[in-house]
């Protein structure tokens, strides 16, 4: 395909690539429907709070340590077939976790996904960049980022609609035509590009990568399950993670080819950006993880009304994303990704007020506000990061952010989980205390544990309903509290190292002045010599 040709089709290129975006942000966004169901131990696997969470932290670290390393790969071998083929594992992973018969086999398949979900991001944002110029890099950036939203949106309603009708497994199954319809499309339209001078896959940094990711979330999840951080299965673990990525983190800046070049952090804008992109998903991973649960187990919505309650998140996303460039150009990029981070932590502060009987349009208006903080400072900051990097090294930037992204979302889903199941456990406490001990243990565990203990006892259980709502809305308050903290500490990163509204270069100016004046002086003279030849 002829540059020519690209540069007619770029649009119909970007659009594509939006399906395949659109395939990763579904999933994740039913998941957050599906998690009550498939707590159930009738109608779902029976899962625990912290199987749930490694139901989405499998393919999260999964997805975070191979990034770079596909993003590597789509580099060397091209990113039209790495793309087609992460759309093929990511479909292959859908299918396997829609026929799990157990927890342990959806927390495996969807590290499946994960790979897939690997292989198709980073050639996303590096096929963009290869395809747009710079002038219309920002905007189209801003329009791939804007089907965050549009997933957002369609992911929970037609989660809601699927489990209205069928049974749990059947939400992941939706991913499997948008994989096929995507890979036709990519084969058929996009481009094939390489980077000419393609860098080594690192084997040893995946690995060290993955395993100390898998051990510090593993502590961390270990510690809010048990209640108790002093456990020699707590400590070891996340002491161990830490040492194993302290090590990762030596070990790449003495390699030539690592699957994290951890010295582009020394630009100060890159860093920045990614901080903000990793404080954003943190807090935005931990809070919807709960909010499912507050919707469904508190205040009895089904999941069809839960996912259309997200809606308003979608629209506010939605809107301001493809904004996002404009607004940036008038006001610069602090101003903009500070404005965002002020939203989201505004948002997130307000889902302390909600209550077991808050009027549900608060909740609303919260979700919309958060969406626009997202739309806002999300394409901004990751605009920054692919800004700072030259075009070969647009597979780098696209997997930094990602990485970030990821790596946020599973400690966000491990650290503000085990802080809710901390805080829910010792407020429900005292609600326990007539029951048996392995009844009482089991209750413990989460609100919908508890429930399941209420309803085997039968009206004996009843007791224990209206405890374990106005627990779960106390632990809830805890968890907003922290997780709007990192929100604003969010909003100093930026304060202190984006850049603000670029101002006019005088020198600039008055040297394209006085280009102007002489160009114009020698139009002049030119005609004057015509005239006087005539």
């Amino acid at each position: 395909m002829d540059a020519q040709t690209i540069q007619r089709r770029r649009w119909v290129i970007l659009s594509v690539l939006v399906v395949g975006l659109l395939a990763i942000v579904i999933d994740n966004t039913v998941l957050n429907v599906a998690l009550k169901t498939i707590a159930d131990p009738v109608g779902g696997l029976g899962a625990s709070q912290s199987q749930l969470e490694w139901a989405i932290n499998s393919y999260t670290l999964v997805f975070a340590g191979l990034l770079f390393t596909f993003g590597v790969v789509g580099d060397r071998i091209g990113r039209r077939r790495m793309l087609m083929i992460g759309l093929a594992l990511f479909g292959l992973g859908s299918l396997l976790s829609a026929y799990s018969h157990s927890p342990d086999q959806l927390v495996a398949a969807r590290a499946v996904m994960g790979f897939g979900g690997a292989a198709v991001m980073p050639q996303t944002l590096s096929i963009i960049s290869n395809v747009f110029e710079p002038r219309e890099r920002a905007r189209a950036i801003g329009i791939w980022a804007s089907a965050v939203g549009i997933g957002v949106a369609i992911g929970p309603v037609l989660g809601g609609v699927l489990l209205a009708h069928f049974w749990w497994g059947s939400v992941f199954l939706i991913n499997v035509p948008v994989t096929v319809i995507g890979a036709v499309a990519v084969l058929l339209l996009v481009p094939e590009s390489r980077n000419p001078a393609p860098g080594k896959i690192d084997y040893g940094g995946v690995l060290g990568s993955v395993v100390g990711l898998v051990l510090l979330v593993y502590g961390i999840v270990q510690g809010g399950d048990t209640g108790s951080w002093v456990r020699a299965d707590v400590l070891v673990p996340v002491i161990a993670g830490l040492a194993v990525l302290a090590l990762f983190g030596w070990y790449e800046t003495r390699i030539s080819h690592p699957s994290l070049d951890v010295r582009l952090f020394r630009d100060r804008r890159l860093s920045a950006s990614v901080a903000v992109i990793a404080l954003l998903f943190f807090c935005m991973g931990g809070v919807y993880f709960f909010i499912s649960f507050y919707l469904q187990n508190v205040r009895g919505y089904s999941p069809l009304d839960a996912g259309l309650l997200a809606v308003p998140f979608a629209v506010g996303q939605f809107i301001m994303s493809p904004r996002s460039a404009a607004l940036v150009s008038r006001f610069g990029v602090r101003a903009v990704a500070g404005g965002g981070l002020l939203l989201n932590a505004l948002a997130i502060a307000g889902y302390a007020l909600l209550g077991t009987s808050t009027p549900i349009w608060v909740l609303v208006v919260f979700y919309a506000i958060q969406g626009a903080g997202l739309g806002a400072a999300v394409p901004t900051v990751t605009t920054a990061v692919m800004e700072v990097l030259p075009r070969e090294r647009a597979g780098a930037g696209s997997a930094l952010t990602n990485t970030a992204r990821q790596v946020a979302v599973a400690l966000g889903v491990a650290v503000l989980g085990s802080v809710l199941a901390e805080a829910y456990r010792s407020s429900l406490s005292p609600a326990l205390a007539g029951l048996p001990p392995a009844a009482r243990a089991a209750a413990g565990q989460s609100i919908t544990a508890t429930q399941a203990v209420a309803q085997h006892l039968g009206p004996a259980g009843r007791f224990l309903i209206a405890p374990a709502s106005s627990s779960f809305v106390d632990a809830m308050r805890v968890t907003t509290i922290a997780a709007a903290v990192i929100a604003i500490l969010g909003g100093v990163v930026v304060a202190r190292w984006l850049p603000g509204q670029r101002r006019p270069n005088i020198e600039a100016q008055v040297a394209a002045e006085v280009a102007a004046a002489e160009r114009e002086l020698a139009a002049q003279r030119l005609e004057s010599r015509q005239l006087s030849e005539r």
